[in-house]
């Protein structure tokens, strides 16, 4: 059977008519993509290409990611129009550099909104005005302190940080959400004004809303920054509920500071 052409095909910006956006995932990541999906309005869509990763999880491997990055962005939807793009790993920023990520990306996507959960973890830092933070993640004690001095050389005051010891990027997802709000809670300090939890493959988006009940204090996590600072660089004009404060409070698109360190 001959199939006749389909006429009146929508334009394509109406298949994503609140933007369009570009996810650059580690190759080891279970967990990115669901995240995304769970926390993005139906009228925005992302489309995911991924880095090649070396495990463990030390600074140096991180480090090999870099000469990657381009190849990787300029093989999301080539000669279609992107509204930003993200690099969706926190311990590779820091250990690549927010800079240096983002050039690596605008050097094929010239002109494109970048962002990384390091530049979208402070900007919502700056939303809650909160300098005294406490950090929870999957990472090994070294990573952490790399980590932790990262924040503090931004002008953070960070009272404690702890985490599980992984080194195995796709064994991080499985720490269930459970046990991720209860580590939170018992690693974050009395004096803490906010809590972030660090790394995209951890199901942390699960039990943001809990974790901040239990706490008081507001909680962002890699992959709700990265989805809040993404969609204010598209100017998403609505809240997103379920998923802790900052979608909740914050997403309008002038908190959208796009900080670069």
């Amino acid at each position: 059977m001959k199939l006749t052409t389909v006429q009146h095909k929508q334009p394509l910006e109406l298949l994503a008519p609140a933007g369009r956006i570009g996810v650059i995932s580690l190759a080891t990541d279970f967990n990115i993509e669901a995240d995304l999906h769970r926390i993005f309005p139906s009228d925005v869509q992302f489309f995911t290409s991924r880095v090649k990763n070396v495990n463990p999880l030390t600074i140096e491997n991180l480090r090999t990611m870099a000469p990657g990055i381009s190849t990787t962005a300029d093989t999301i939807l080539p000669g279609v129009e992107l509204d930003a793009i993200i690099y969706a790993c926190t311990s590779g920023t820091i250990a690549i550099g927010v800079e240096r990520v983002t050039q690596l990306i605008n050097d094929v996507c010239p002109g494109v909104p970048v962002t990384n959960p390091v530049t979208a973890a402070l900007s919502a830092f700056e939303c809650f005005a909160a300098k005294r933070i406490s950090i929870l993640t999957p990472y090994t004690e070294m990573v952490n302190q790399e980590v932790a001095q990262f924040f503090t050389s931004q002008g953070y005051e960070v009272l404690s940080i702890a985490g599980f010891a992984f080194e195995d990027d796709t064994a991080m997802t499985y720490i269930t959400p459970q046990d991720i709000a209860d580590a939170a809670v018992a690693c974050c300090d009395p004096d803490a004004e906010l809590m972030f939890i660090s790394c995209t493959a951890l199901r942390a988006s699960l039990v943001l809303d809990d974790i901040e009940q239990r706490l008081g204090i507001p909680v962002v996590s890699s992959n709700q920054v990265l989805a809040w600072h993404s969609l204010t660089l598209v100017n998403y004009p609505a809240a997103v509920n379920g998923f802790g404060a900052l979608l909740r409070e914050h997403l309008t698109a002038d908190t959208a500071s796009g900080v670069l360190v």
